[in-house]
């Protein structure tokens, strides 16, 4: 599994990248996505999600925790109110390094 700061690099470089399923395969089949008051479960309704998040830039500030369960900081700015904002990323991971998890808040 790599360190948490290349994962968190892939992480972002994933979630910007035209080629969607980049972004994808880093989740785990049955993972949890708490966004924005709301909870999708499962990959299928985190591609949902995804399509409806608009194109935004990701600054990384910081990263810290565990290969399995760590945290990441990120300026986000975009087309969007209150651009840009700073959100806090916080993942956990299984043992293949799949995404489980992902809670997103200010």
């Amino acid at each position: 599994m790599q360190d948490i700061q290349g994962f968190a690099e892939e992480y972002f470089e994933a979630a910007v990248d035209p080629d969607r399923e980049r972004y994808f395969s880093l989740f785990a089949d049955a993972v949890v996505v708490h966004d924005d008051g709301r909870s999708h479960h499962g990959l299928t309704a985190v591609r949902r999600w995804r399509a409806e998040v608009p194109s935004v830039r990701y600054d990384l500030r910081e990263v810290t925790g565990t290969a399995t369960a760590c945290k990441a900081v990120a300026a986000v700015s975009g087309d969007f109110p209150g651009s840009p904002v700073t959100l806090r990323f916080a993942f956990t991971r299984d043992v293949q390094g799949k995404i489980t998890q992902l809670d997103i808040e200010p």
